[in-house]
C-alpha cells in the first residue's frame, strides 16, 4: 500500500513561517540525532529512512525557489510546475490546441489524481494555486526608523476582465484583453505601516497583496524590503548614532554648555573642560530602537573649529596665549617619524 509523504515542515518540526536560519538549525540538530552511523542493528535501518526523509525536506526548504513552489503545490510541486507550464504553453498556442498526454492520460487527468481534494475548483479550468509573492523596496529616513511611518504604495491589482467577465475566453478562444487570464491589472494605492526600529534590509510583509492566485487560489503576499537612506548629519552603527559636534577652542579648554542635534530636537549638553579633539560624549537612549528593546545611544564626537575670522582683539589674545610656554603638540609625531626613517 502506498504511503503518504510527510509534510516537510513536520519533518523538521517547524511551522511554515520558519526563517532560513530556523531551517538550518533544525536540520543540523535532527541530523545529529538520526544519522545512521550513530545507530546499529534494526535501529540503524529505521534511522536511514528518517535521515533520507530529513535530507529531502532540507533540500527543498533550504532553497528559496523550491520552498516557494512547495508552499504552493505541496509534495507534488515538481509535477504541478510541469503541468502549469504545459497548460500555459497550450493556452499560448490558443485556439484550444491539443493537450499533451502520457500513456493515454492527459495532464488534467494526471493532476486530478495527484491533487485529489487539494484545491481543485469546480469550474473545470484547473487547480486553485496560490499567487506569487511580490517584493518592492521602501526607503526610510533615520527619523522614520525612530518613530515608524505609514507609507503609501501603489500596486497593480487584478480585477475581473470586463471583456470576458473573468472567464478567460471569448467564443472558444483566449480572451485578447486579458490574454486568457480572466483578470486585468488596475492601480490601487494602499497604506502600509512600517514599525519603528526596522533594520536595513529587513522585510515587512503585507498579507494578500501579492499576485492573484489562479482558479480561485489565494493571492500571494507583498514584501517591502527596507532600505535606510544615508543621512547628512548622523551616521548609523546598529542602533547607535554618531555625529560630529563642532566646538571653539576656548569651549574645549574651559568647558561649555552647548546645543547638540538629535533625531527629534536639539538638546543641551555639557562639554567638559579640557576636552580633546575626537573625544566623545554619550547621550544615553538617544539612538534608534534596538532589536532587544529600548534604544541605542547617540555619540557626539568633539570637533575643534576656529572662528571664520579673527578681530584685532582676538589676535591680541592669541599673541598673549602664544607667549605662554607649551609643550610642542607635534613632538611625539616627529619623534615617531624620526625613528621610522632613521632606525
Amino acid at each position: 500500500m502506498a504511503t503518504t509523504e510527510r509534510d516537510y515542515y513536520q519533518v523538521l518540526g517547524l511551522s511554515k513561517s520558519a526563517s532560513a536560519d530556523d531551517i538550518k538549525k533544525a536540520y543540523r540538530r535532527l541530523a545529529r540525532q538520526v544519522h545512521p552511523d550513530l545507530h546499529s542493528g534494526a535501529k540503524k535501518s529505521e534511522m536511514e529512512k528518517k535521515f533520507k526523509e530529513l535530507n529531502a525536506a532540507h533540500e527543498v526548504l533550504s532553497d528559496p525557489d523550491k520552498r516557494k513552489k512547495y508552499d504552493q503545490y505541496g509534495t507534488n510541486w515538481e509535477q504541478a510546475e510541469a503541468y502549469e507550464q504545459a497548460r500555459r504553453q497550450a493556452g499560448a498556442r490558443g485556439q484550444g490546441g491539443p493537450e499533451y498526454s502520457f500513456g493515454g492520460e492527459g495532464f488534467a487527468d494526471i493532476f486530478e489524481n495527484l491533487f485529489k481534494g487539494r484545491g481543485q475548483t469546480g469550474n473545470g479550468r484547473g487547480f486553485a494555486m496560490q499567487g506569487e509573492d511580490l517584493e518592492t523596496e521602501v526607503q526610510l529616513t533615520l527619523a522614520e526608523v525612530l518613530t515608524g511611518v505609514t507609507k503609501r504604495v501603489t500596486l497593480q491589482e487584478p480585477v475581473p476582465c470586463s471583456a470576458c467577465h473573468g472567464n478567460g475566453a471569448l467564443r472558444g478562444r483566449a480572451c485578447p484583453t486579458c490574454q486568457g487570464h480572466g483578470v486585468t491589472l488596475q492601480p490601487n494605492t494602499i497604506e502600509v505601516r512600517i514599525p519603528a526600529g526596522v533594520q536595513d534590509g529587513s522585510r515587512v510583509r503585507v498579507a494578500g497583496k501579492g499576485q492573484a492566485g489562479t482558479n480561485g487560489g489565494k493571492p500571494g503576499d507583498l514584501y517591502m524590503r527596507v532600505a535606510i537612506a544615508p543621512d547628512k548629519i548622523f551616521r548609523r552603527q546598529g542602533s547607535d548614532l554618531h555625529v560630529s559636534l563642532p566646538v571653539f577652542p576656548w569651549e574645549a579648554a574651559l568647558g561649555a554648555d552647548v546645543m547638540a542635534p538629535t533625531l527629534i530636537e536639539p538638546v543641551r549638553v555639557k562639554v567638559p573642560p579640557g576636552s580633546r579633539a575626537d573625544s566623545k560624549l554619550r547621550l544615553k537612549g538617544k539612538g534608534l530602537p534596538a532589536a532587544t528593546g529600548g534604544h541605542g545611544d547617540l555619540f557626539l564626537t568633539i570637533q575643534i573649529v576656529m572662528p571664520p575670522s579673527s578681530t584685532d582683539e582676538e589676535r591680541a589674545l592669541y599673541d598673549r596665549f602664544r607667549a605662554i610656554p607649551h609643550q610642542d603638540p607635534r613632538a611625539e609625531l616627529l619623534d615617531q617619524a624620526r625613528r621610522r626613517s632613521y632606525p
